[in-house]
C-alpha cells in the first residue's frame, strides 16, 4: 500500500462526497445526505472555510477522509469536532483510519485547542473498539440533541 494523509483539495470534492454517501449508506441513511458537490467545494474553500478535510489517498484514489471544523467550549475554550472519519470499506483495517486520526490529532495540538471530540453510533463497536484503542473516552451518558431544518421552523413558528 502506498497511503498518504494530505490536506483536502476542492478538486477532492467529488471523491470526498462519494465516500460521505458511502457512510451513510452503511449506516442505513442514505436519503439523510443532503450536502451537494458545490456546497462541498463552497463550504470548505470559498471565502470563509467551515471546515478543513484530510484525505487518505492511495494509487491516486481517495480511501479515507477526516473532516473537522472549530467549536468553542465554555468549560475548555477553543476545540475541534471531528465530523466524520470515513475509510472505504475495502480498506478498512489497513492503518488508514489511524493515520488519518493521527493527522487530526497534529492538527489539534498545532492550533492549541483543548478537545477533540466527535460521535460514534452505540451500535458501530468496531469504531467504538478503534477509538477506545486510540485513548478516546466513550462519553455512554450523554445523548445527542439536534434540531434538523424543519425541526428549527417549527421551534421558530411555535415562538409566542
Amino acid at each position: 500500500m502506498n497511503l498518504s494523509i494530505r490536506d483536502a483539495k476542492e478538486e477532492d470534492m467529488a471523491q470526498v462526497l462519494a465516500l460521505v454517501q458511502e457512510l451513510a449508506d452503511f449506516e442505513k441513511e442514505l436519503d439523510a445526505v443532503e450536502v451537494n458537490l458545490t456546497d462541498l467545494k463552497e463550504h470548505g474553500f470559498g471565502n470563509n472555510p467551515l471546515f478543513h478535510c484530510f484525505v487518505a489517498e492511495n494509487e491516486q484514489s481517495i480511501v479515507g477522509i477526516a473532516l473537522v471544523y472549530p467549536r468553542y467550549s465554555t468549560w475548555k475554550g477553543p476545540v475541534i469536532h471531528l465530523e466524520d472519519l470515513i475509510v472505504t470499506q475495502s480498506m478498512r483495517g489497513k492503518g488508514v483510519g489511524s493515520a488519518l486520526l493521527d493527522e487530526v490529532v497534529k492538527y489539534g495540538e498545532s492550533l492549541g485547542v483543548k478537545r477533540i471530540s466527535w460521535e460514534v453510533l452505540d451500535w458501530n463497536e468496531p469504531a467504538i473498539t478503534f477509538y477506545e484503542s486510540k485513548g478516546a473516552r466513550i462519553m455512554r451518558d450523554w445523548d445527542v440533541v439536534q434540531l434538523d431544518e424543519n425541526g428549527i421552523q417549527n421551534y421558530l413558528n411555535n415562538l409566542s
